[in-house]
């Protein structure tokens, strides 16, 4: 079974030698459903293997056919079905072997079977090592999310607490994504609620500066975090280079797991100050032990000992599985969270764990200890993956006794009581989608909803947003902007029109080439995003008027078939719990006001509210600072900067005679006349 994870960045510059073959001519089926590529293969994937066998020849027949190029090499291999969509990655020691293996079909479980049903082409990559193809598997699995690999959801990374380096007085700071800038990262934490408070904390602790450099550069007097006792002020000189150089090495020992001796040494220095009648000094010292106090008491666990690590405790239940994770830095607990991995039937926990765990560390960086409930199947190659991804020896264990054994422990009764209440969720959440289908008058509960919203202010910087709603919640990697180009201003409708017109109009082309398959489903295009799926319901904030536009917009594209529903405030514009719903044939429905299913479309409405009214705000903030030098063509950055701090405003530059253009420190005569004709032009 090949592990499921993203891989090492670096494996891009190391020579990998690829072979492809040739797809097999044998077409099978291909049932394609409106609800994206990922349901698509888990319906395909419950049929029997007696009713795919034809599927299962021709699948076998791709696979021997890619066996006679093989040679006994390390390496990753993919499985490829009639779209070229990748079905499952996997890697192996002896690549000949392996893939050999699925030609043995009494031998292959269901699910295996299944897959290679649906195989027409195989895609090989040859590494020079097996821990390098296990690296190299996990990136093509977090590229292409293969239906029969083990996935996690692709949510948001983790955020870290950066101490920079490249100042002469570093900033601490929250940071999430790639690891840029210099200096030092700490992390990761659990959540951005328990890095704000850790951070709050080290603020009144170390009175280290949280501000820009921008910011910095330009303060005359101290900021109101100075007057909260939250930052020294090196910005105005009340701390020199190494009083600030000495707080930042204490906040390094602290956040390495030093914060004893930290206490103790400001412990000593209250002491001191005390003892010399410095009572304002001896004061602040007082507060800072006290936030150094504060971050050790809100450890909900006890990490003493244990430095850097993290714990993993799986629990399966009712089909489902869960994997608790807790972050130890440093002896301090940084935190925990709950996974849900995906395609975990018919796989062995202890494969699942596995494939967790090369997951999770392709965007956090491993830790020198790993504790797991579990022995991992090829255990020392995952260990030896993930140092050669680390830069430093990981040790994977399962603790027997003492602090690591009652961390295992309280991990996996969080694991037990997570899952539990994912369990009571997801039927909640089953529930409502039901009563929704019921609701709306579909078939089925819905997979894909996408709601759609308008934000501007009098027309100026218009924004439409679409939002997309699936039974597991939010899928924030399919929101999408559009920038309102064509509608006129303050024309709600018209601003609708256009973003429906956006977004139908590949899916109407679709729709007109291709026929439905024998269950009656709309046909999408496998691999070509979200622009090629259709939803199972299109939710409009707004009432009747919005309603009409994108129902006569659909129409002009002979799209008569997706549900449609618009949410209104009623009569009592303002007041919650007396939204209506307008549907396409100028029906009207409402829902009581303590509906599960109100609240839960109201929060599909207030979630494309607020990420429209975000989206409209950043295009005004930079239309704001937009500057009518940007106009001209090449005029770039450095010499937009040297034009206005020669002439100090735009419309100084654009009265400027051509002679005072050419004085203008860093534009040529060549730059200067395009500026001198650019605003002269027909003059």
């Amino acid at each position: 079974m090949a592990r499921g994870m993203a891989a090492n960045a670096a494996l891009h510059k190391r020579p990998v030698r690829t072979i492809c073959t040739a797809m097999s001519r044998t077409k099978a089926g291909s049932p394609h459903d409106p609800r994206g590529k990922e349901r698509f293969h888990e319906e395909r994937a419950t049929n029997t293997v007696a009713s795919a066998q034809p599927d299962l020849e021709a699948g076998l027949l791709a696979i021997r056919d890619t066996v006679r190029t093989l040679k006994p090499r390390p390496g990753v291999y993919r499985m490829l079905d009639t779209s070229g969509d990748v079905l499952y990655v996997g890697k192996a020691r002896s690549l000949k072997a392996r893939v050999a293996n699925y030609t043995q079909v009494k031998g292959l479980s269901n699910r295996l079977q299944r897959m290679i049903s649906q195989t027409r082409a195989m895609e090989i990559v040859v590494t020079n090592s097996e821990a390098e193809a296990l690296l190299l598997e996990a990136q093509l699995i977090k590229r292409y999310r293969p239906p029969f690999n083990v996935l996690l959801r692709d949510d948001k990374s983790f955020p870290f607490i950066l101490l920079r380096s490249d100042h002469a007085f570093p900033r601490i700071q929250k940071h999430r994504g790639a690891r840029r800038a210099k200096g030092n990262y700490y992390g990761p934490f659990a959540s951005a609620g328990s890095v704000n408070k850790t951070l709050n904390a080290l603020q009144k602790l170390f009175l280290l500066r949280s501000c820009t450099d921008s910011f910095f550069n330009n303060r005359d007097r101290p900021c109101l975090l100075y007057q909260i006792k939250r930052c020294s002020a090196p910005c105005v000189g009340r701390i020199d280079e190494d009083g600030y150089a000495s707080l930042v090495s204490e906040a390094k020992d602290f956040l390495s797991g030093k914060s004893s001796a930290v206490q103790a040494n400001i412990e000593k220095q209250m002491a001191k100050a005390a003892a010399d009648l410095d009572f304002e000094t001896a004061a602040m010292l007082r507060d800072r032990l006290r936030a150094a106090t504060f971050i050790q008491g809100s450890q909900a666990i006890n990490a003493q000992g244990v430095g850097d690590a993290d714990v993993f405790a799986l629990a399966a239940k009712g089909g489902q599985v869960g994997v608790q994770a807790f972050f130890i830095r440093g002896g301090q607990n940084w935190g925990h969270r709950a996974i849900f991995p995906k395609n975990t039937g018919e796989i062995e926990k202890s494969e699942v764990l596995a494939d967790v765990l090369l997951q999770f560390y392709e965007e956090v960086p491993p830790p020198k200890t790993i504790l797991v409930d579990r022995d991992l199947p090829e255990q020392e190659l995952i260990a030896e993956a993930l140092a050669e991804k680390a830069g430093h020896a990981v040790a994977i264990s399962i603790p027997q006794r003492g602090t690591r054994r009652k961390l295992m422990q309280q991990a996996s009764r969080n694991a037990i009581e997570a899952l539990e209440r994912r369990l009571a969720e997801s039927g909640t959440k089953a529930r409502i989608h039901r009563e929704l289908a019921e609701f709306v008058e579909l078939d089925e509960p819905p997979q894909r909803i996408e709601i759609y919203d308008n934000s501007h202010i009098q027309g100026d910087n218009a924004i439409g947003a679409m939002v997309v709603a699936s039974p597991e919640g939010f899928e924030k990697g399919q929101y999408r902007k559009f920038n309102i180009k064509t509608a006129q201003t303050n024309d709600d409708f018209g601003m609708m029109r256009e973003v429906m017109e956006r977004r139908f109009r590949k899916l109407a082309e679709i729709g007109r080439d291709e026929e439905e398959d024998e269950a009656g489903t709309r046909p999408t295009q496998q691999g070509k995003g979200h622009e090629a799926v259709w939803p199972d319901l299109v939710l409009i904030d707004g009432g009747k008027g919005q309603m009409s536009s994108v129902r006569n917009s659909l129409a002009e594209m002979g799209i008569e078939d997706v549900p449609l529903v618009a949410i209104a405030k009623g009569p009592h514009h303002g007041r919650e719990g007396r939204e209506v719903f307008h549907f396409p044939d100028g029906r009207e429905k409402t829902l009581p006001v303590n509906s599960p299913l109100l609240f839960y479309l109201q929060t599909l409405r207030d979630e494309v509210h607020r990420f429209a009214i975000g989206a409209h705000r950043q295009k005004r903030s930079r239309a704001i600072t937009a500057s009518p030098l940007d106009e001209i063509p090449g005029i770039g950055p450095a010499r937009k900067r040297a034009l206005l701090l020669h002439f100090s405003t735009a419309g100084k530059v654009r009265a400027a005679a051509l002679e005072d253009l050419r004085r203008a420190p860093g534009i040529s005569a060549v730059v200067a006349q395009q500026i001198y004709d650019f605003y002269h032009a027909g003059g």
